[in-house]
């Protein structure tokens, strides 16, 4: 749920990346800080433990002010992947706008993928939220291992579902990376602008929304 503060002419929105551990939510959260632009990115805070890359969560506030006046704002989250840390998923998934949902391309992970989904959506339900209103996107990432479950099979497998297409990713070389986050924008426009309003009142289009908040080095202003 954006919080949005009218008398501030501010919203900020949040968006967070979920999956299974190990299946690439940190690096694509990494990937996604080196590319954008420096005025639109603060500091990428990663906390590493023991036994899970992101025992609580990796923050990345990027800001801007439209120049309609509102000042837009993403923060983007990453979630713990191990199972022990649902607490925490359940938490840092709270008031989300959006969600990225990252899986794991290898064969041997299908399940830790599925289980991973239905976690999502339990917890989603658990917080008042629907999966299937929720703007989300599917990542399968790991593309480059050698043993990948093609691509058109996974495409097939989720075709009648409210999230297809898929994006494919490399997070480690940044192929993808870019590509799916801006498909979350896309997806999230529609909701924002029915409560918000942002093209009768702020003049700010999908194209615009997009454009802005995805702002990548050598890429549009």
């Amino acid at each position: 749920m954006a919080d949005h503060q009218a008398h501030e002419r501010k919203l900020t929105l949040k968006v967070v990346y979920y999956g299974p551990a190990l299946s690439g939510k940190t690096t694509n959260l990494m990937q996604l800080h080196t590319l954008l632009r420096p005025q639109r990115k603060g500091e990428l805070m990663v906390l590493e433990t023991r036994d899970d890359r992101t025992l609580f969560f990796d923050v990345l506030p990027i800001g801007l002010r439209n120049a309609a006046g509102i000042d837009l704002r993403l923060k983007l989250y990453t979630v713990p992947g191990q199972v022990q840390h649902d607490s925490t998923r359940k938490a840092v998934l709270s008031r989300a706008d959006g969600v990225i949902f990252v899986a794991d391309s290898q064969p041997a992970q299908q399940d830790n993928n599925a289980n991973a989904f239905e976690n999502l959506a339990d917890n989603l339900q658990k917080l008042g939220m629907d999966i299937e209103t929720l703007p989300l996107v599917v990542q399968f990432n790991k593309r480059d291992v050698a043993n990948a479950v093609p691509e058109q099979e996974l495409q097939a497998r989720w075709r009648d579902t409210p999230w297809a297409p898929l994006c494919m990713a490399s997070a480690l070389s940044g192929q993808g990376v870019v590509e799916s986050f801006r498909l979350l924008l896309e997806r999230l426009y529609p909701k924002l602008d029915g409560e918000y309003q942002l093209a009768a009142q702020e003049g700010i289009s999908a194209e615009d929304f997009i454009r802005r908040l995805s702002s990548m080095e050598g890429g549009d202003a």
